[in-house]
């Protein structure tokens, strides 16, 4: 499959000892993965967090496409990972037990995918 990165997450290789790695899917707009293809997001100071059984990525800035008009959504709204059920129950277990962060490392395009991996640290 083609990989393409698109961004990633410096400071979380320097700022966290990094566990385990999950790949993950995101819900985007049109006008996020126009902008997204334009190279204009960034994961500084991003996390992911639970919200009733699902998982979110918090602080991700993708910048609003300049041909978007009224389809341009918040730059910095909360975006649903896209994961299996086992998947999230045993990242539920692994943050209330043991007390680990979901940290995003990088997004990429795999294939015509967006694809984000977070770490537990």
């Amino acid at each position: 499959m083609n990989i393409k990165l698109i961004a990633t997450n410096h400071s979380a290789y320097h700022n966290y000892i990094i566990e385990d790695k999950l790949e993950a899917g995101i819900v985007l707009s049109g006008t996020e993965i126009k902008s997204i293809r334009n190279g204009k997001v960034n994961l500084k100071d991003t996390y992911a967090v639970i919200k009733g059984g699902e998982i979110f990525i918090v602080g991700m800035h993708i910048s609003p496409y300049e041909q978007g008009n009224i389809f341009n959504k918040d730059p910095l709204r909360d975006r649903k990972l896209l994961l299996n059920k086992r998947e999230i129950n045993k990242l539920i277990g692994l943050v209330k037990q043991k007390g680990y962060s979901l940290i995003p490392i990088c997004l990429y395009f795999k294939g015509s995918f967006v694809k984000l991996e977070l770490r537990l640290w």
